[in-house]
């Protein structure tokens, strides 16, 4: 089943079970008040309160109305639902890069390159390789970068310092005779109980932006997965990133647990490092124990690597839906949302990193910046970042990479080259059937 099969089916099932009944009420009696969605992440409702409440006072003849998306399963299934109804807020702001195309395609957003000030506005916040990133296939632009959480490499200090490493190992081979040195029977039963690292063994599609993905983006200096409408990630890059996973699984130097089961293994010191964003420090901060110390590095990368380490940054947007009644009033509030103030504010209330060009170098967050040095680290590291191709069939495309790392990283019943060159192939049929 194709991925416009799959949304329709979804559209059809959630517009009986759900649209009838929770988005219809929100145009009851709103006559031209713009409203606007957020997600439902506690820092963010305190951020738009903050950027609504100010966008009012200032503008008493255009209010702005403005609620956390509603609840359900997931904040994408309800956005999907308003769609059908066609009760889609004016303004969203957590929509992930890689749907956008989709939409865009479906013909449900503003193209916001049409509506005045936008190019001056987007060349000042963005550079011309992220500019170009968020252009669609048709040429216009139908979103806001607003926010990314760039991953990284987390480290146990202690526990690399009782191996006589001052940081962690950049290089694969560097990483992995690290690993080896690390890996303990503790408790002496036979079983390793210590591991170098940890990442998810789910086969969600979407978890393979989160070690595949990034580690992809590191080893080739950001290449896309899709170029000219077809695979474009059978090379060294790709096959090198399944080796180097598959080794750590295959050696037991990465525990196959579920990061979700039991206790969390990084704080109980089982973990010297995994891969992860920006929202671990907070996090951290609260549940460390006294005397824990971490550090953040760029993702580790092949032995002849040369120049900047790029990574996956899993950036969110905003986008302005075409059942909005003014989108050049809804545009007018994006830009007080995400000016300089709005970003600063942002980063105080969210810890979350606002995607515009110098972020490190603006001298407003500098203080910020020095009173969060972990965050720092991230903010540098928003220099290389990369986020997905602006293709239709993107879950598809990680669908069908997340089934050969199952085949190859986590079973080894593949070698990375052939299950690289089967996902290819598979890519490319579905690329060929979407047109």
């Amino acid at each position: 089943m194709g991925t416009k099969d799959i949304f329709r089916t979804t559209f059809l099932f959630l517009f009986f079970s759900w649209a009838f009944t929770s988005c219809s009420k929100d145009r009851v009696n709103r006559d031209n008040e713009l409203l606007y969605w957020s997600s439902n992440n506690g820092g963010e409702i305190q951020f738009s309160n903050w950027a609504v409440d100010r966008w009012n006072s200032a503008h008493p003849d255009n209010l702005l109305k403005y609620q956390p998306v509603p609840e359900g399963q997931s904040s994408e299934e309800i956005i999907l639902a308003a769609v059908v109804a066609k009760t889609t807020p004016d303004i969203y702001s957590n929509i992930w890069q890689g749907t956008v195309e989709f939409y865009s395609t479906a013909g449900i957003l503003v193209a916001l390159d049409t509506l005045e000030g936008f190019i001056d506005f987007i060349q000042q916040r963005c550079d011309p390789a992220t500019i170009l990133e968020i252009t669609s296939g048709d040429g216009h632009i139908y979103q806001v970068p607003w926010k990314i959480n760039p991953i990284m490499t987390i480290y146990n200090k202690r526990l690399l310092a009782e191996m006589g490493l001052d940081t962690l190992p950049q290089t694969y081979a560097a990483y992995m005779d690290a690993a080896k040195r690390f890996k303990k029977d503790t408790d002496g039963d036979g079983y390793v109980d210590q591991w170098f690292g940890n990442t998810s063994v789910k086969l969600a599609w979407y978890q393979r932006l989160f070690n595949f993905y990034p580690l992809y983006l590191a080893a080739s200096g950001g290449m896309p997965l899709i170029k000219d409408n077809r695979a474009n990630f059978n090379n060294e890059y790709a096959i090198g990133a399944f080796r180097f996973l598959q080794e750590l699984y295959r050696e037991n130097y990465f525990s196959k647990q579920d990061q979700s089961a039991g206790q969390d293994l990084f704080v109980a010191e089982k973990y010297a490092t995994k891969f992860t964003g920006p929202w671990e420090i907070q996090y951290l901060d609260r549940f460390k124990r006294e005397g824990f110390e971490y550090g953040f590095y760029p993702m580790p990368v092949p032995d002849d690597h040369e120049g900047p380490i790029y990574t996956y940054c899993d950036p969110k947007s905003i986008v302005i839906f075409n059942t909005c009644s003014n989108p050049q009033l809804a545009f007018e509030f994006v830009k007080t949302m995400v000016s300089e103030e709005g970003d600063l504010e942002f980063l105080r209330t969210t810890n979350q990193l606002p995607r515009r060009k110098g972020l490190d170098s603006i001298p407003d967050f500098q203080a910020f910046f020095s009173q969060n040095p972990q965050l720092q680290v991230f903010a540098q590291q928003a220099k290389h970042v990369k986020g997905v191709d602006n293709c239709e069939v993107l879950t598809e495309v990680f669908d069908i990479i997340s089934q050969e790392y199952e085949a190859c990283v986590l079973y080894q019943i593949k070698t990375p080259e052939e299950a690289i060159a089967d996902a290819e192939r598979a890519v490319n049929v579905l690329l060929r059937v979407k047109n």
